[in-house]
């Protein structure tokens, strides 16, 4: 099977669930950052230090996959959203690596590549966040709505990036206070 369908032409393309909308819909333009957050996140793996950071990275990239799943599909058709267990497991891995890394004040980004290459994906994250809030509106005067729980999941993910991008840091102990 191709991936050339030709049933974009018009300008339209598919849902999960099988309707069809417009490309600048919100819904797929939300799931246009979740493909640029996926990638930058790809890219910023490939200079990670360590292996537990980039393994971190390629489980966000999974998650973002059902991410963009579910927001592909106004029918509850998607099987796999995020749930509270998966915004639970990111809070846990925010706090773990705060025990770890004391933060003494405001962090001046990328000091190191992969630092710098997760903190690009981390405001990759906080535009994606900005549109389901914006898709979560648009939901309040018709449109499918968007889970709390995914919105909160979103929200976690950025300050799991940003501690992310520190332990990269700490490990080189190049950690730089504005």
């Amino acid at each position: 099977m191709s991936i050339t369908t030709k049933t974009g032409d018009d300008g339209s393309t598919g849902l999960w669930s099988g309707e069809r909308v417009g490309k600048d819909d919100p819904r797929i333009e939300a799931c246009g950052e979740v493909d640029e957050l996926s990638s930058l996140l790809g890219f910023a793996r490939l200079a990670c230090r360590l292996v537990e950071t980039a393994q971190a990275i390629e489980d966000l990239q999974r998650d973002l996959v059902r991410v963009a799943g579910e927001l592909a599909s106004i029918e509850p058709s998607f099987t796999d959203p995020i749930q509270s267990w998966d915004e639970e497991a990111i809070t846990g891995k925010i706090l773990a690596l705060e025990a770890r890394i004391r933060l003494l004040g405001f962090v001046l980004p990328g000091r190191t590549e992969a630092s710098a290459r997760i903190d690009l994906a981390r405001t990759a994250a906080r535009r994606l966040e900005r549109r389901i809030v914006a898709l979560s509106r648009a939901a309040e005067g018709g449109l499918a709505p968007v889970s709390d729980i995914l919105r909160r999941y979103l929200n976690r993910l950025s300050d799991f990036l940003f501690m992310l991008a520190r332990a990269e840091e700490e490990a080189e102990g190049k950690i730089e206070y504005a």
